[in-house]
């Protein structure tokens, strides 16, 4: 069997099933984000709200199980197959396996009329006789599988060099959990504009307008959306509150702000750190917002119009080279929330585990390390400086630190003020690293640095 030809140009007819597809080969073909696809593809055609949820589904369910949906497959496929009859076979197979409100039989007809429209007349035959195997065969149990590296990466979908690393860094167990947890729906998290409201009363708020909410974890201005859509509700429009993870507010909380301060987000856009810290100053002070692209700005600035907050500038350009912009020890507090591999977000990309290689590491410790040099430059003799990243990665965080400390032995590391203390964060010789399964948040990495005293 060698089906390799290219599907014919998709245009949006209403069909849920096939806009996934779409999706998930512009991922395949161009290492696409699939939030952004996602995004993108419900604002173009207008996709009803009925709908969105099973696009999501379909679009997720099928990136984050793809290996173990191609150890299923494996069996029933002879041949060279092209890349968007195989993704087809996936979306279907996924469906089949982990759906269990649609009949498999409609799963089988809808792929074949998707294979029709897309393809010549040889390729629907070929998907249809491979979904009817599987239905008349089922798949392949994962316990025939050896317990082992590769049984967990195959039955988590994760890279096996990349289960070894974890299980290096983190151990068997705490891998293997993590690895799970990345295949679950994260939550939706709320942050409270605590320079216009409190917690108590955008509660209130949201539940009267239908949306069930519960305060969060570990952040004191979070709130847990448990149903319902915030953002398509009174409180968003007038600014009350912003979507954000949990784990990506404890940075902030780490800068320990006051109202007045003179504050560096080095790495701002889109903007959700950047206004957290104009919050947390009540809107007194200066916040400079950069980024290394011009026109992510619009974002920053938007977020901060919608929040009626007046203290941020927003700048482009390249942060490692702030010292021609700004007077050296000029800044209360710094920001580095750096570029990173985004290894704690993968159940919110979930292409991401497929796409890193150890040469992505390398390139983003030099990255890391020269921002951080920088902010050293610009921090005040008694500022506070905090390293942020939002992955699970040694080399990119514990690792950072420890050489950020070797090249510079006049900064120390200090305890994380207004997250020390806190039972439910995993804060070891002042360094805090977030693990998916901790909260059921993000991963997430946070140090903060001073000047020692002279």
């Amino acid at each position: 069997m060698n089906i390799n030809t290219r599907p014919k140009k998709k245009i949006w007819n209403g069909n849920v099933r096939d806009a996934a597809l779409s999706i998930l080969m512009e991922i395949n073909d161009h290492q696409a984000y699939s939030n952004l696809l996602l995004h993108r593809t419900i604002e173009k055609y207008g996709i009803e709200t009925k709908d969105r949820g099973l696009l999501t589904e379909l679009t997720y369910g099928t990136l984050q199980h793809r290996m173990t949906l191609d150890y299923y497959l494996e069996p029933f496929v002879r041949g060279k197959l092209d890349g968007w009859v195989r993704e087809l076979l996936r979306l279907s197979l996924y469906q089949i396996v982990y759906l269990t409100k649609i009949p498999p039989h409609a799963v089988v007809h809808e792929a074949v009329e998707i294979a029709k429209r897309r393809g010549h007349k040889r390729i629907a035959p070929t998907v249809n006789g491979i979904l009817r195997s599987v239905l008349r065969k089922g798949v392949r149990s994962l316990d025939e599988m050896q317990d082992g590296t590769l049984k967990t990466s195959i039955e988590t979908s994760h890279p096996e060099w990349l289960i070894k690393r974890w299980n290096e860094q983190f151990g068997e167990e705490d891998a293997a959990i993590m690895a799970h947890e990345n295949n679950h729906p994260a939550a939706m998290t709320i942050r409270v504009n605590t320079a216009k409201t409190t917690p108590d009363e955008v509660i209130a708020l949201l539940e009267s307008e239908g949306v069930e909410v519960r305060k969060g974890e570990v952040v004191p201005e979070c709130i847990i959306s448990d149903s319902g859509n915030p953002a398509n509700t009174q409180a968003y429009k007038k600014g009350l509150i912003t979507i954000q993870d949990e784990s990506s507010m404890l940075p902030v909380l780490a800068l320990d702000l006051s109202p007045g301060m003179k504050v560096l987000d080095m790495c701002a856009a889109p903007g959700g750190k950047t206004t957290h810290i104009a919050e947390k100053m009540n809107d007194k002070g200066e916040v400079f917002a950069h980024d290394l692209h011009e026109h992510k700005l619009k974002l920053i600035e938007a977020n901060a119009t919608r929040l009626g907050l007046t203290s941020i500038k927003a700048l482009s350009g390249d942060s490692r080279k702030l010292t021609e912009l700004y007077e050296l020890s000029s800044f209360d507090r710094i920001l580095v929330d750096a570029p990173c591999s985004g290894l704690g977000v993968i159940r919110r990309k979930p292409e991401i585990k497929y796409n890193k290689t150890q040469a992505d590491f390398d390139a983003l410790t030099s990255i890391q390390s020269d921002l951080l040099d920088t902010a050293r430059e610009l921090i005040k003799s008694d500022g506070v400086i905090v390293y942020s990243t939002c992955t699970v990665e040694y080399a990119e965080n514990q690792g950072m630190v420890e050489r950020f400390l070797v090249r510079h032995t006049d900064m120390e590391k200090i305890p994380l003020p207004q997250l020390t203390g806190n039972e439910k964060l995993a804060i070891e010789d002042n360094t805090l690293q977030v693990l998916p399964q901790h909260f059921g948040s993000d991963g997430f990495f946070v140090a903060a640095f001073r000047k020692k005293s002279k």
